[in-house]
């Protein structure tokens, strides 16, 4: 006898992706709230330097866009959108990487809980949907895959260069970066989880996705919309900066740009279904056909 029969299956699933579509609204609103109150309220970011409120503002700016994004992907995948699933997890892993920074680089305030309970709901729905597998992946085109996984690659090792063109100078001297003055930091929490844990993630996702490895495949996509999204919370806070007279950001601004574009333009190309892939009501029914007999 079947322990899942394709009823109770079906419920179960139902009820796991309500539970995901609640969390995901309930962080949305969170940081809908946290956002909008830093781009409008003067006390958030009243003890940070200049630059850094305007770095503040620009990451405020990319999280709008990715609640948009986290309530759109999350009704899809309940739907049983495998795309909508990665657009989704690409969505929270966005999140969660923005909010570590908050929590850790933004002085206290009245919003620090805000920060810390939305840093605790993302990276909890996060476990459990990795734990129930919803994080199913797309059959790519020899093609795209490539394509995605050396703008993987490439994004990796160019940002992993630019930061370390800062920090080993400063090293070698003794001496802080002048990026660390200017934003009133002890040290960039940028610095640290890049190039401790996304850059080399996001090397090592396109290297097991060029090798055809089903654990980099099911992470391509989710990578792509992380680069993104945090790409056009870096393009907002240099346009900020260029705003108030800084032309100095406007060379990254543009290389940032550029990584966005090809980090989209993969992501769009990876996920576009395959016409010689079987649709999956197809393989479904194979499925039930093989149980059955």
């Amino acid at each position: 006898m079947d322990p899942n029969p394709p009823g109770l299956t079906a419920r179960g699933d139902r009820s796991r992706g309500t539970l995901l579509v609640v969390a995901s609204f309930v962080i949305s609103a969170l940081v809908t709230f946290a956002s909008l109150l830093g781009l409008f309220a003067f006390w958030p970011y009243q003890l940070e330097t200049e630059n850094w409120v305007l770095q503040a503002r620009g990451q405020d700016i990319g999280n709008l866009i990715a609640v948009v994004l986290l309530v759109v992907s999350a009704i899809r995948m309940r739907a049983g959108s495998p795309r909508a699933a990665q657009l989704w997890m690409g969505t929270l892993l966005y999140l969660l990487y923005a909010y570590l920074v908050y929590a850790f680089a933004v002085h206290f305030s009245r919003l620090f809980l805000v920060y810390v309970a939305i840093l605790g709901l993302v990276c909890y729905t996060l476990i459990y949907a990795l734990h129930k597998g919803e994080h199913r992946s797309v059959a790519p085109r020899a093609a795209a895959r490539v394509f995605a996984a050396w703008v993987l690659i490439g994004t990796g090792a160019v940002f992993a260069l630019l930061w370390l063109s800062e920090l080993i100078p400063a090293t070698v001297t003794g001496q802080a970066p002048l990026s660390l003055e200017v934003a009133g930091l002890i040290v960039n929490p940028v610095h640290v989880i890049d190039l401790s844990v996304v850059l080399p993630g996001l090397i090592i996702i396109g290297v097991l996705a060029l090798r055809g490895n089903e654990t980099g495949l099911v992470r391509v996509v989710p990578a792509l919309v992380f680069s993104v999204l945090m790409g056009l919370s870096i393009i907002a806070a240099m346009a900020l900066i260029i705003a108030t007279g800084d032309t100095s950001g406007l060379v990254p601004m543009v290389i940032v740009a550029v990584v966005v574009g090809a980090s989209l333009a993969a992501a769009i190309t990876y996920s576009h279904r395959r016409h010689d892939a079987p649709p999956a009501a197809v393989i479904a029914e194979h499925q039930r056909l093989a149980e059955e007999a």
